[in-house]
């Protein structure tokens, strides 16, 4: 018989990845780290008091670091075994959170462009989409991207009216199409300057339900939030595996 002794913290259990969610309303559709239907596991949301857009991507305040920090380790006592975002911004409190628990952490899906960088040829580039090309200064990527192999060319989705509205402004309506044909007509525009480009990164936790689309409307390999907190999940979580040999 197996025993089971009680986490004084933990409110539920069997949750392997902890998500820390920035204060905002915006639809979470299936594929946005936001919703529980984008894991084959289950995983845990906690909002992040205060911790809003206008704060976090138009001003960088670093002065809610210490909320950042006490909610992570809410999610560490919780149980989970890693810790992730919803927002590639969050890269401002990495070091600080990851220093702060003792679990992996991986706020930002920037923290993939080594990488991504060490994947490609001596002459290839990452594409980047991100949210607000005017907010992702060079030191934010600095801190993901310290020693770059590969160069990196920014594209925004500040200026599309059918991604900005829910993502940046939290109108309460979506349409999911027309952001997708927005974040085409963007890596269209990229690649016809850049065409050097061997893959993508999706900065935003909104944008992994546009990855499918993205891949195959170029046949570059497509990195975003997902796939940064599938590597990591299946890391902390281990398959066994069985069958014949």
């Amino acid at each position: 018989m197996t025993i089971y002794k009680v986490r004084r913290q933990a409110e539920c259990y069997g949750h392997d990845i902890g998500i820390l969610l920035i204060d905002c309303r915006t639809p979470f559709i299936p594929g946005d780290v936001g919703n529980a239907y984008t894991y084959d596991y289950p995983v845990l949301y906690k909002t992040v008091p205060d911790v809003t857009l206008t704060r976090l991507i138009d001003e960088g305040d670093l002065s809610l670091t210490d909320k950042v920090v006490e909610t992570a380790r809410a999610l560490e006592a919780s149980g989970v075994a890693a810790i992730t975002s919803d927002c590639g911004y969050m890269m401002h409190f990495q070091e600080l959170v990851a220093d702060s628990v003792s679990i992996p952490v991986m706020l930002s899906s920037l923290l993939q462009l080594p990488f991504i960088g060490s994947l490609l040829g001596p002459n290839q580039s990452i594409g980047l989409l991100c949210a607000n090309k005017e907010r992702l200064t060079d030191d934010l990527l600095a801190r993901a991207y310290p020693k770059p192999s590969a160069k990196v060319h920014v594209a925004g989705m500040e200026r599309k009216p059918n991604f900005r509205g829910p993502m940046l402004d939290e109108t309460d309506t979506l349409d999911s199409d027309a952001i997708e044909r927005e974040m085409l007509e963007t890596v269209d525009d990229l690649l016809a300057e850049h065409p050097d480009i061997g893959a993508f990164l999706l900065e935003c936790s909104n944008m992994p339900p546009y990855a499918a689309a993205i891949h195959g409307h170029t046949g570059r390999a497509v990195f975003d939030f997902v796939t940064m907190i599938n590597h990591v999940a299946t890391a902390v979580r281990p398959k066994t595996y069985s069958g014949r040999y």
